[in-house]
């Protein structure tokens, strides 16, 4: 029996790690995508004295010249073909991260829910093969507010899918997205970002804990200033042997944005000022040698950033 009160019978432990073992066989042969690795399991691994669980919460659908539409498109197609992505559509993954130390069981993000797009929104699903009900989460951490990140805060039935939590946003990003005004601000394809996150923060305002850069939203967990893809995004650094940086979407399309950096990403709400972090964030990883863990890295998206030419590859986690 484990802490949330889930059985696994050792037959079915013992099938699932045979499962995943194929499944990551497969991967490796090139025979199988990497997000087949989500569908047999969460990714579980120490860091110092937390346990560190990636969820996934299934992919999104995204038009590719999302990617970098200011890019040069011959350098930008050599990219993809090399990631093995082609046609007019990439199906990011979305990597939710948990956090269990001592009685916490911490949530970095709620993921899309059931709003959002019909290939996401499978957090609480696989959150439930890891062995933890929604009900047991005691603390939810935002990292910003777009709906893949936000949106399943409020189950379907529009009651709090973590019923039991503490929530905690950094309140440069809660002043960006609750400004009242903000809706007649934005482009209207982007409005519906703007009600959707609106709706969401409402629901928690009561039980919200605001934070900024700097400050420790559990004990060693430091939160680190990353603006730009949106004015408050924030990412989180983890003590260990090795550091670990939850990054967010302070990084998003790994075999884009690691080799160049310093291509505009479509989504980023300021630009100029997403590409300096991009860049800041990338030299400190690389340069201190630091595993981070990407929302939209292919699956469980850990791994590190080594220096290459004038930018970066991304090097995932064995």
């Amino acid at each position: 029996m484990n802490g949330s009160g889930i059985s696994h019978p050792a037959f079915i432990t013992l099938d699932r790690r045979r499962f995943l073992a194929a499944a990551a066989a497969l991967v490796a042969a090139g025979v199988l995508p990497a997000r087949a690795l989500a569908l047999a399991g969460p990714h579980s691994f120490k860091q110092g004295a937390l346990d560190i669980t990636v969820v996934s919460d299934g992919h999104l659908v995204l038009p590719t010249n999302i990617l970098a539409p200011d890019a040069p498109p011959d350098a930008l197609k050599q990219l993809l073909d090399a990631a093995g992505i082609t046609g007019t559509e990439i199906k990011p993954d979305t990597n939710v991260t948990l956090v269990r130390s001592g009685a916490d069981t911490i949530l970095f993000d709620t993921g899309s829910g059931a709003n959002f797009q019909p290939t996401a929104g499978k957090l609480v699903a696989n959150l439930a093969l890891a062995g933890v009900k929604p009900d047991s989460i005691t603390k939810v951490v935002f990292t910003h507010a777009h709906p893949d990140h936000i949106w399943g805060t409020l189950g379907a039935d529009g009651n709090l899918t973590f019923p039991n939590a503490a929530y905690h946003a950094a309140a440069a990003e809660w002043d960006f997205w609750m400004d009242k005004d903000l809706v007649t601000k934005v482009p209207e394809g982007m409005q519906p970002f703007v009600t959707g996150a609106q709706k969401n923060l409402t629901a928690v305002k009561d039980r919200v804990t605001m934070f900024k850069p700097g400050d420790e939203v559990h004990a060693g967990i430091k939160v680190l200033d990353t603006p730009g893809h949106t004015p408050g995004h924030v990412s989180f650094e983890v003590p260990g042997d090795e550091t670990l940086i939850i990054v967010g979407d302070a990084v998003v399309a790994a075999p884009v944005a690691f080799p160049h950096p310093e291509w505009r990403f479509g989504f980023d709400t300021i630009p100029d000022l997403a590409i300096q972090t991009r860049k800041s964030l990338l030299d400190r990883a690389a340069t201190d040698k630091i595993k981070m863990l990407g929302f939209h890295w292919p699956y469980p998206g850990v791994g590190h950033a080594e220096k290459k030419g004038t930018g970066y590859a991304y090097v995932a986690a064995t």
